[in-house]
């Protein structure tokens, strides 16, 4: 397994890795799945620095992503981002998450990071679990901020000083 930066080649990989979290997971807010076009856009504001998208590639394939993005879009933000993993279905469980998360956390280091967030729908203790192994603590649970699939959804704030 290969974690590289994403490329504009990468782009129906990962519109099919996401597209599936729209379609099957409250991981995502999103309800439509997205055209690679949407993605394309999404990758080309992910330029590096702060703001990245990482692939986990496997046998020639991608099968997972890491980003991180800006928290909020006035400036006195610029210094903490949110970030997020997705895997294909048949790459969980297989320390793919925790490779992607590592490789995002270290370049994260190098940049002008302050903090680290990490937004968590509710219940998902692999994901709680895999945030608390990286040093991130558990400051807020929202109750009922989302509603996908007929159902009311909480999401749970982290964070990590870098």
């Amino acid at each position: 397994m290969t974690v590289r930066p994403a490329t504009p080649d990468d782009v129906p990989a990962i519109t099919a890795v996401y597209g599936h979290h729209v379609e099957h997971t409250v991981a995502t807010f999103d309800l439509d799945r997205p055209t690679e076009a949407e993605r394309a856009a999404w990758l080309a504001a992910h330029p590096g620095g702060r703001h990245r998208v990482l692939v986990a590639e496997r046998d020639g394939a991608v099968v997972g992503f890491a980003a991180s993005g800006p928290f909020r879009p006035r400036p006195a933000y610029d210094a903490t981002v949110e970030t997020s993993v997705y895997l294909a279905p048949d790459a969980t469980g297989q320390g793919l998450g925790r490779a992607l998360y590592a490789r995002l956390l270290e370049a994260l280091a190098g940049e002008d990071v302050h903090r680290v967030l990490a937004v968590v729908a509710q219940p998902n203790p692999v994901s709680e679990a895999l945030h608390r192994s990286f040093g991130f603590t558990h400051v807020a649970t929202i109750s009922e901020v989302g509603r996908k699939f007929g159902r009311w959804v909480d999401v749970a704030w982290w964070q990590k000083n870098l």
